[in-house]
């Protein structure tokens, strides 16, 4: 997420990054300026908060901890704010072969995922954290559920699972199992997507139009688990595509282009982008959120700080989105792509 932090040094995961000289040092300064309370005059509903499990369990691990340290210290700034928390449980910084999915790497994984929902699972915080996602974007799904419910005090709390890019409806049958297993547990349970439309190939030669025709799409997929009792959440998603704009306003999908005043959203800054990228990003944006508020029972933007329109902060900025989000410059586009 912070490049600058990886000057000076060869580490290319945050892995190697531990071991380099002075790096808890510049992982604490990191934690203590790249997000404060300051911040959260934008973040006006809530925000999720991703950590590593070497946070709370570090042992036979290269790994610096203390991130928890931070992480307690953000958690009072919500409630001062009116704000809640999604804790997340989030990826291996560690490039390579998967190995989450050995026996031992998952109870592990369940191990610390106790140790967070007492720690953050407690009446106390139910005012704040109204969530805890068990693993972000899994390759396969284990049994930490049961554990994490058992563990936590507030019976209220969320417990989220990744769809493991299934999508929400694969795992209405799961839901009902849990649900069939312990009376009102369903009430927990909880799935969410991450939606982007920028990492497949079938994305890339998109216009925008189509982006946006896809975007609208997604409202059945959310809305199916959630007719069924399933809370279906948006997880992570954004303004990006991988979009050019000719001076005429026809899109297509690719990152050059050779045509005078003709611009593409991945290889220019902000600043640079003219009114019709801009009006384009704003189309995708708006359409996304109309279909997160009425057929999800929530959304996260990925992410706050993030160059272009990655970046929540950045884009209200740049007009991206409006700010409140309730509001819309392209209102009901849905109605004209489906």
């Amino acid at each position: 997420m912070t490049l600058s932090l990886f000057d000076g040094t060869d580490a290319a995961d945050q892995w190697t990054f531990d071991q380099t000289p002075s790096a808890l040092a510049k992982l604490r300064n990191h934690w203590k300026t790249f997000f404060t309370e300051g911040d959260l005059i934008l973040v006006s509903w809530g925000l999720r908060i991703p950590i590593g499990f070497w946070a709370y369990d570090n042992g036979n691990t290269l790994y610096q901890s203390d991130a928890d340290e931070f992480l307690d210290r953000a958690i009072i700034w919500p409630l001062r704010h009116g704000m809640k928390i999604w804790n997340g449980f989030d990826n291996l910084d560690h490039s390579g072969t998967v190995e989450w999915q050995q026996p031992r790497s998952q109870e592990h994984t369940i191990s610390v995922l106790e140790t967070i929902a007492r720690k953050y699972g407690s009446q106390t915080d139910a005012g704040i954290v109204v969530g805890i996602k068990l693993v972000n974007e899994p390759i396969s799904w284990d049994d930490a559920y049961r554990k994490v419910r058992d563990a936590t005090r507030n019976k209220s709390l969320r417990v989220v699972m990744h769809d493991a890019f299934m999508g929400p409806s694969n795992w209405m049958d799961l839901a009902q199992q849990l649900s069939d297993h312990r009376a009102l547990e369903i009430a927990g349970f909880a799935i969410d997507s991450n939606l982007y439309q920028i990492f497949s190939p079938d994305d890339q030669p998109l216009t925008q139009v189509e982006h946006i025709r896809k975007a609208c799409n997604y409202s059945a997929e959310l809305s199916r688990p959630q007719d069924a009792g399933l809370p279906a959440y948006v997880g992570e998603w954004s303004g990006v595509t991988n979009m050019c704009i000719n001076p005429d306003g026809s899109t297509f999908g690719g990152a050059s282009c050779s045509t005078y005043g003709c611009q593409c959203e991945a290889t220019l800054p902000t600043e640079q982008l003219n009114d019709g990228l801009i009006q384009q990003i704003q189309r995708y944006v708006e359409a996304q959120l109309d279909v997160w508020e009425g057929s999800s029972s929530g959304y996260l933007y990925w992410s706050y700080k993030a160059p272009g329109a990655w970046g929540f902060k950045e884009c209200i900025q740049s007009g991206f989105i409006l700010n409140p989000v309730t509001s819309r410059k392209y209102p009901k586009l849905c109605e004209n792509h489906v």
